[in-house]
């Protein structure tokens, strides 16, 4: 077994891997499964709607933290690979079911890998908690993050050319099959359990989240998220309906904006510890405002490929800013618990972004669309700007709020 005090360098690529198979599923969330209901003609609300359903299960990452910190004597580690199966499961399960004929039981299963991946998320996350320190989070989350849009590329690159040469089933098939192969690193990792009894959950959350600071982040965290919600989903569909492209060629024009992303995960996690949380998110929000205001006017494929992966770097830098801060805010006690709340209102910002992404194009189109994803980063700065974060002892949490 591998121990992690003897080799620290190695968390980087533990955590990078378990978020790989998080942009397994978010690019089948993103991409395979919505233009696969639409060549199934499945209509575009309804295909909007069914992902918000899959996005739901990251909503309530809570529950599963909560689950993951009560029984968190048996490890983070068995958790993470718990849910690493039942995901890869329910992706080779996928690759029989027809969702013209059975569209219930195909949302289900879809909805039961999302469970799985939540169960490896919470756990990963709740491990990189307990085993970093404060100034090495913002290149712990750019690994994590890092990992989970490579993931992301790889499967609307090489998954969605699968899927055009030999069917959706077979994509599903490899997707399933690629998560059980990530399961392999982890196993062999050694982790220290030191938690002896059931953390009082309840107690320990409300004091939490009664401090102003987490207040905040929870609800910069929501904000912040809609935008990219809206294009994650919409520049796919835009590209389908404008251009009329297959999912192949989909997946290549959209790959550029994860790859990029990855870059924009270590460059803002870097910042982000060399010189300051906000400083990284200030910067990155005010250049995503720029650029998501640019799609509006562009009407070639290959200008939507370049400014979208523009954005996908700059989203990076600023989710990557994000989860340093809310790790800094979280108390390892309810690890699992406290930041599993955090990422879920960004997660339901993302979802709901999302959901109204079909009404929205019906009803004001696309260009109106992407002016609207722009304008949504304004509020998000101002929510920004009344947080102050406190340093603290690596060996004791606190939540105080005090002047930067």
């Amino acid at each position: 077994m591998i121990d992690l005090h003897k080799y620290p360098v190695l968390k980087y690529p533990l955590f990078g891997s378990l978020y790989f198979s998080q942009g397994i599923i978010y690019a089948l969330a993103i991409l395979i499964i919505p233009i696969y209901f639409i060549d199934k003609n499945i209509s575009m609300e309804l295909t909007t709607a069914i992902i918000g359903i899959l996005y739901f299960p990251w909503i309530a990452k809570f529950i599963f933290g909560g689950i993951a910190d009560y029984f968190q004597r048996i490890g983070r580690k068995k958790i993470a690979l718990f849910g690493g199966t039942i995901g890869a499961v329910s992706f080779i399960l996928l690759s029989i079911i027809d969702p013209s004929d059975y569209l219930i039981l195909f949302v289900f299963v879809a909805f039961v890998a999302s469970i799985g991946i939540v169960f490896l998320d919470v756990a990963a996350d709740a491990w990189a908690i307990d085993i970093s320190k404060e100034n090495e989070r913002g290149k712990v989350n750019a690994a994590m993050f890092g990992g989970l849009f490579i993931g992301a590329a790889f499967t609307t690159s090489v998954i969605a050319g699968i899927a055009q040469l030999y069917g959706y089933g077979t994509a599903f098939v490899i997707s399933g099959i690629f998560v059980f192969f990530i399961m392999i690193f982890p196993f062999f990792i050694r982790e220290n359990i030191t938690m002896q009894k059931h953390p009082k959950l309840g107690k320990t959350m409300l004091a939490e989240f009664r401090k102003r600071p987490t207040q905040i982040i929870a609800l910069f965290g929501l904000v912040l998220t809609i935008s990219f919600g809206l294009l994650s989903i919409v520049v796919p569909l835009y590209v389908k309906t404008r251009f009329d492209l297959p999912i192949g060629e989909i997946g290549l024009i959209v790959t550029g904006a994860p790859i990029a992303t990855i870059v924009g995960c270590c460059v803002g996690g870097f910042i982000s510890d060399k010189l300051s949380r906000k400083f990284a998110l200030y910067i990155f929000i005010s250049f995503n405002i720029l650029f998501a205001a640019t799609l509006a006017f562009v009407d070639s494929w290959e200008l939507v490929a370049l400014f979208y992966a523009i954005i996908g770097f700059l989203h990076g830098g600023h989710i990557a800013a994000f989860g340093a801060i809310s790790m800094d805010i979280t108390n390892p006690k309810i690890g699992a618990t406290q930041y599993s709340i955090l990422m879920g209102f960004g997660n339901a910002g993302e979802m709901s972004g999302t959901v109204i992404s079909g009404s929205l194009i019906a009803l004001a189109g696309f260009a109106r669309l992407f002016l609207f994803s722009a304008w949504i980063y304004g509020p998000a700065l101002l929510i920004l700007y009344v947080f102050r974060l406190k340093k603290h002892n690596n060996k004791k949490h606190s939540g105080e709020m005090i002047n930067e």
